[in-house]
C-alpha cells in the first residue's frame, strides 16, 4: 500500500491533515472542535479510533483548538517538541503521561513504516516545525505557516511526491484590505505567512519530475481567494516551464484521499 492522505481542513479557523500507511494512521494537528474533527474523518470514511498518534506542528489555537479532547476521547498519544509542549500543555486539559511523547525539532522517528522528518520553520510561536513523511520509496511534505522558505527548509522538502504548501495570501487584497496594520506587518514579516506569489517561487525551486500532486493551504478567508492563488501560483511555475495541477482545500471541507502513485505524472 502506498501512502495516502487529506488535508482536512486549512486555513486560520483551523488545521487537520491525516496520512496513512498499510501499518500507520497518523494526525497531524486538531485545530477544530472534536464534534468538527469526528465529522471531517467521517466525510473522508475513516475511523478516528484507528489513529496511532497526533502530531503538533505548533500551539496557535488553529491548530491544536480540539487537540486534547480529541486525543483524550480516542485515547491518542501526542508529539510535539518541548517549547511547544511547554506553550501548550496548560489549554490541553487533563493529559495522562503516556499520552505525552517529545518530537525534537529537526530529528527523525519512524511510525511503523512511514519515516517522519521534523523542520523548524519561521513563525510567530513557540518552537513551530511542521513535517516530510517517507513511506515505501514515497514522499509527502507539509509546507504552511511559516513567514519565507529558506535554503535549508527547500533542501528538507525537495523532491517530494506530493506537497501541501502554503499560499496564504494576495500582497496587494492584504495591504489595501481591513486588517490593522499591525497585523498586515505580521502577516507580511518573516514569521508571518507565505504569500501566493513567495508560494510558487519556492515550488518552482524544490519540485522534480516525480512531483504529482500540490495543494495550496492555509489560504486567507479575507486576504485571498482560491481562484487568485491557483492563478497565481501557476503563472509562476509556466514561466520555469512547469505544467502541473495545482488543487484547492478548504478550512471546512476535505480533499479526498489521495494515494501517491509511483508512477510519474508529468514529464
Amino acid at each position: 500500500m502506498t501512502l495516502r492522505f487529506s488535508v482536512l481542513a486549512s486555513g486560520s479557523t483551523g488545521n487537520a491533515f491525516y496520512i496513512e500507511s498499510e501499518q500507520q494512521r497518523l494526525l497531524v494537528d486538531a485545530g477544530l472542535s472534536g464534534k468538527k474533527m469526528d465529522g471531517l474523518f467521517g466525510e473522508i470514511d475513516v475511523d478516528p479510533s484507528r489513529l496511532d498518534g497526533i502530531l503538533v506542528t505548533h500551539e496557535h489555537s488553529d491548530h491544536i483548538k480540539g487537540l486534547g479532547i480529541f486525543a483524550r476521547k480516542y485515547n491518542l498519544p501526542i508529539y510535539a517538541n518541548e517549547k511547544t509542549w511547554q506553550a501548550m500543555d496548560n489549554s490541553l486539559g487533563k493529559l495522562t503521561i503516556d499520552q505525552k511523547f517529545q518530537f525534537d525539532m529537526d530529528s527523525i522517528r519512524s511510525f511503523g513504516d512511514i519515516e517522519v522528518e521534523s523542520f523548524g520553520v519561521s513563525h510567530d510561536a513557540a518552537e513551530p516545525m511542521f513535517y516530510t513523511f517517507r513511506s515505501n520509496g514515497q514522499k509527502v511534505a507539509l509546507v504552511t505557516d511559516l513567514g519565507y522558505v529558506s535554503e535549508r527548509i527547500k533542501k528538507t522538502v525537495e523532491d517530494a511526491d506530493a506537497y501541501i504548501f502554503e499560499a496564504n495570501h494576495d500582497v496587494e487584497m492584504l495591504r489595501m484590505g481591513r486588517y490593522p496594520w499591525n497585523v498586515k506587518r505580521r502577516i507580511l514579516g518573516d514569521s508571518g505567512h507565505v504569500s501566493n506569489e513567495d508560494s510558487g517561487l519556492a515550488l518552482a525551486d524544490i519540485i522534480s519530475n516525480r512531483t504529482k500532486r500540490i495543494y495550496l493551504a492555509h489560504l486567507s478567508l479575507d486576504n485571498n481567494m482560491k481562484d487568485l492563488a491557483r492563478m497565481s501560483v501557476n503563472q509562476i511555475l509556466a514561466e520555469r516551464g512547469i505544467e502541473l495541477e495545482l488543487h484547492d482545500t478548504d478550512p471546512e471541507a476535505p480533499t479526498p484521499l489521495y494515494e501517491v502513485s509511483t508512477v510519474t505524472e508529468r514529464v
